[in-house]
């Protein structure tokens, strides 16, 4: 048996089959990032050191583990958004800073949903997403009521430069990169502040950033950045 009943009744992994799967995860965020989601199963495998049949029992084939890989990214952001949050009311752009670093320092939980990811129909996904960025707009709300912040500004600029920030630079080793992503996040916080401001292009919205990821509206879609 892998699993066990909780105090609540609901089935709970084994710590050796939730070590598992851990493993398997965080192979699969390795493997993803530097070879693509086309990466061989047995590779995955292989650095999570375990077989290819414990793979499959925890994740009964590649579509399965991709999701779950862009869920966990999906809900570290979230997270983290309803964190700032909680600080906003004190100093909206400190709040929006420490997000930005922390994700920043976790890039590799995000390789899917921030430095990219498959098309997925997943509700979860979508259902974080909407959550995600409803929190955004929360937090600018203060920000704005607060004067910290341009006016124009929207949660859809917080996701892409975050995207951005956490995409990581070819050959360059992980303390200068996230040196230099810690810099450029300053450089836009600084153009956040609403002194002096330029005005900014219609911005999109979260529903036009979101559109490609629905396969019903992308029937002839090629491969993407993230299938490479």
């Amino acid at each position: 048996m892998t699993r066990s009943a909780s105090r609540d009744g609901a089935p709970r992994l084994r710590a050796d089959a939730a070590r598992n799967r851990t493993q398997i995860l965080a192979a699969a965020r390795s493997a993803f990032r530097e070879l693509g989601t086309a990466a061989p199963l047995d590779e995955i495998a292989r650095r999570a050191g375990v077989n290819i049949a414990t793979l499959y029992r925890r994740f009964p084939d590649r579509d399965a583990l991709i999701r779950q890989v862009v869920i966990d990214g999906f809900t570290l952001v979230l997270q983290t958004a309803h964190d700032a949050l909680q600080t906003a009311s004190q100093d909206p752009l400190a709040a929006i800073e420490v997000m930005m670093l922390r994700l920043v320092d976790q890039r590799d939980m995000l390789v899917l949903p921030l430095i990219g990811g498959p098309v997925t129909d997943d509700p979860e996904a979508f259902t974080l997403q909407r959550q995600i960025a409803a929190v955004l707009e929360d937090i600018l709300a203060v920000a704005r009521a607060q004067g910290a912040v341009r006016p124009d500004v929207t949660a859809v600029d917080l996701i892409t430069t975050g995207a951005l920030a956490c995409r990581p630079l070819p050959y360059l080793p992980a303390e200068q990169a996230t040196t230099l992503a810690a810099r450029h996040l300053h450089i836009f916080l600084d153009g956040l502040r609403p002194h002096a401001a330029r005005p900014l292009p219609p911005p999109p919205t979260h529903e036009d950033l979101t559109a490609h990821l629905h396969t019903t509206e992308t029937t002839d879609r090629g491969p993407g950045p993230t299938e490479v």
